[in-house]
């Protein structure tokens, strides 16, 4: 959705899994706002507070995100609390990934795409810089994100600059937990029907025009606060099958829900960051946290 840097592109890989498919090959980086004010919720009892953010996981250089309401928020919280944390040693993330992402017998990934897709995955295999012969041995959602990596550097996107990296250097010495670990998220994309698989596929290698605009459009949104654009921009791929938005986003939204409403149990202060198209759209987390009773406010 972001091993290891997998060998060297891995770590973006893992973290990026939840953004949106749709910012794959483009030539040049999209132009950012200068400012974002990204939204920001809270739930809250006598003795517990916890943020809820959305988040880019890979970001362009020189956008300016933190808020004074974001840092105040920061600042309060005990605990930070993402999708994943990846483990240190790169070696384990890339055996993980090798377990789950390579299968026998494959077709090539040409016979894997829309005839009208074919010329669009040759740029996107040159680009990846990876021999053809390995992408073949990738199941397909595998392969697709392996694709998007090569463009990443291409768009100007760095996870080291991305939302979880700068907010992850904020809780050195307080305690960091995670929703998923990096073997869960991959087996959302390794449990996919083949069919959802080449649908992520093909999508993952738009010509870079579109993706470009794509990119955009998701990161102005976000930079926006504009929850409804978000759910629009986001979901490009969820919304190609119900297999997709069922195993990327509803369950998921779900059972983060099923956390926060425990977590509420708990004093303390705690600062949610997940993606961004997780907090929007009929299936968010907040909508999912009001089905229960539980109030949502909205701070940014």
């Amino acid at each position: 959705m972001d091993f290891s840097r997998f060998h060297s592109k891995g770590r973006a890989f893992l973290s990026g899994v939840a953004l949106s498919l749709a910012a794959c090959a483009s030539a040049e980086a999209p132009e950012a706002p200068a400012v974002a004010k990204p939204a920001l919720w809270k739930i809250a009892d006598e003795d517990t507070t916890i943020y809820l953010f959305g988040t880019v996981h890979l970001l362009p250089k020189g956008l300016a995100w933190r808020s004074p309401a974001l840092e105040r928020a920061i600042a309060s919280s005990d605990t930070l609390v993402t999708e994943i944390i990846l483990p240190e040693d790169p070696a384990a993330m890339a055996q993980v990934m090798s377990k789950m992402a390579v299968s026998p017998g494959l077709p090539p990934l040409a016979e894997r795409v829309p005839a009208e897709k074919k010329e669009a995955l040759d740029k996107a295999v040159a680009t990846s810089g990876l021999p053809a012969p390995a992408l073949d041995r990738l199941e397909s959602w595998a392969a697709a994100l392996a694709l998007i990596q090569g463009a990443f550097q291409k768009l100007g996107l760095d996870p080291e600059i991305g939302a979880e990296k700068s907010l992850t250097a904020n809780y050195k010495g307080k305690k960091h937990v995670a929703l998923e670990t990096p073997e869960q998220q991959l087996a959302f994309f390794d449990t996919l029907p083949e069919e959802a698989q080449r649908l992520l596929l093909a999508s993952a290698i738009e010509d870079s025009a579109t993706a470009n605009a794509q990119f955009k459009a998701m990161l102005d949104a976000w930079a926006a606060g504009d929850v409804d654009a978000i759910a629009r921009t986001f979901d490009d791929e969820t919304a190609l099958s119900p297999d997709l938005r069922a195993a990327l986003m509803t369950k998921r939204n779900a059972a983060w829900a099923e956390w926060l409403e425990k977590r509420m149990d708990e004093p303390g202060t705690v600062m949610v960051a997940v993606g961004a198209g997780h907090l929007a759209g009929a299936d968010s987390v907040q909508g999912m946290l009001e089905a229960k009773g539980i109030k949502v406010e909205r701070v940014q």
